[in-house]
């Protein structure tokens, strides 16, 4: 089978590793891929991400069995359904069932109708309306309602900061026309559950916990990731998260005729009063999929193929995980998060064992045939280990022979694991 993965980013490239462990021995192909990608699948670097007929044509003129869509702006802008006309089956949802990350209102209202715990909230449409809802209680979440590279969200201390924000995105339009959501602030430790969706079920993977400030301790402004670590302490039984948060999103989905196929990614908040959801996403989280991918030992072909057919996990082989600990840790350029670095000179790709997974998030050749840093969060190096001190002390080692200018990490990703596995 032909599979052609759009994206090319880390995420992207675990998918890409995944899928070349397959028994199958799939022929993979990306768009646009990147330089680590190219190590597995034929790349097509002229074709972006956002280009949907262009992945369309590529598709079909390929013959490809199987596309395998990586972000969310091609979902929310309706790739699935572009696929489906065209008789190409993919794994990602329909435009209508990818709103659930595409508009943070549509997510709050599918939440609340199928009686998921998240956050009480309003959607607003002025400042002042939006303060109205606040009513004084800080800290407060302010949320642009559209896509916005994750960066459409405020957690607001105070009235200053709150007003700040909602002037920001209602007046001043950072980041274009539409509502806004306020939520009240849920406290507790962040755990990201993926589950895999054939319309009718979902089916849980193991679950991993990110983190998304730029210095140890989560300070600094937020990102995209800078790291993670699974499997996670203390976390709640998975099959039953599912079963309350998960599943009836998906039974609601169906029902309103707009079926779920694809990846439902919950980012949960567990608090004192169980888990709650901060977030939908529509697809799998990066940088947590490197971990959770590489301790998966069964087929992820067989799993997604499985989830383009109405019922089809039920008869597939169920998902099988290794034992082992996974710790990634993102390496950034300087200037990242507010900006990023490109064209400097990495070193040390060479020197890595094989025993370390590093996948390419932002990444390019040089004409001279080096690679280079051509983004905020450049490489992704994740290992496993028989615990998280041993998985974190692996992914460490390798990622310090990984050098190039401005270059940044942070150095406590699992080390929470670590002392909790301790005492």
């Amino acid at each position: 089978m032909k599979v052609l993965i759009v994206g090319g980013g880390g995420r992207e490239h675990a998918l890409a590793n995944a899928l070349a462990r397959s028994p199958q021995s799939p022929e993979l192909l990306a768009a646009p891929g990147n330089p680590g990608i190219a190590a597995v699948a034929r790349c097509f670097p002229e074709i972006g991400v956002g280009d949907l007929d262009a992945l369309v044509e590529l598709a079909v003129a390929e013959g490809v069995g199987l596309v395998v869509i990586g972000p969310e702006a091609p979902l929310v802008a309706g790739l699935a359904d572009r696929l489906e006309q065209a008789g190409i089956a993919h794994f990602g949802p329909t435009a209508a069932a990818a709103q659930l990350e595409g508009s943070k209102a549509f997510a709050k209202e599918i939440m609340s109708s199928a009686g998921v715990p998240t956050a009480d909230w309003a959607e607003v449409e002025t400042v002042e309306a939006g303060m109205e809802a606040i009513d004084g209680r800080y800290p407060a979440v302010i949320k642009f309602d559209g896509l916005a590279a994750g960066k459409g969200v405020v957690v607001a201390p105070d009235e200053a900061t709150a007003r700040e924000a909602l002037t920001e995105m209602l007046e001043a339009r950072r980041f274009g026309d539409g509502p806004v959501v306020v939520e009240d602030f849920l406290d507790g430790e962040e755990l990201s559950l993926f589950a895999i969706c054939d319309g009718e079920r979902a089916v849980p993977m193991v679950p991993a916990q990110d983190y998304k400030r730029i210095f140890d301790g989560d300070e600094g402004p937020n990102t995209g990731g800078m790291g993670a670590y699974s499997p996670v302490v203390g976390a709640p039984d998975v099959d039953a998260v599912v079963a309350a948060i998960h599943q009836p999103v998906v039974d609601l989905l169906r029902e309103r005729g707009t079926p779920f196929h694809g990846v439902l990614y919950a980012g949960l908040m567990l608090t004192d009063d169980g888990p709650q959801v901060i977030e939908f996403n529509v697809r799998f989280g990066d940088p947590e999929t490197q971990g959770v991918l590489l301790r998966l030992t069964s087929d992820l072909l067989d799993t997604l193929v499985a989830a383009t057919r109405p019922g089809g996990l039920a008869a597939a082989d169920p998902m099988s995980f290794s034992d082992d600990w996974a710790v990634t840790v993102v390496l950034a350029s300087a200037g990242y998060p507010e900006s990023s670095s490109n064209g400097d000179v990495i070193s040390g790709l060479d020197a890595l064992s094989s025993d370390v997974e590093v996948t390419h998030a932002g990444t390019a050749l040089s004409e001279s045939g080096a690679v280079v840093t051509a983004g905020g969060r450049v490489l992704n190096v994740t290992a496993l280990g028989a615990g998280p001190a041993d998985a974190r002390e692996r992914a460490y080692a390798a990622a310090d022979l990984i050098q190039f200018d401005g270059r940044q990490l942070r150095r406590d990703i699992a080390q929470r694991a670590v002392e909790r596995v301790t005492s």
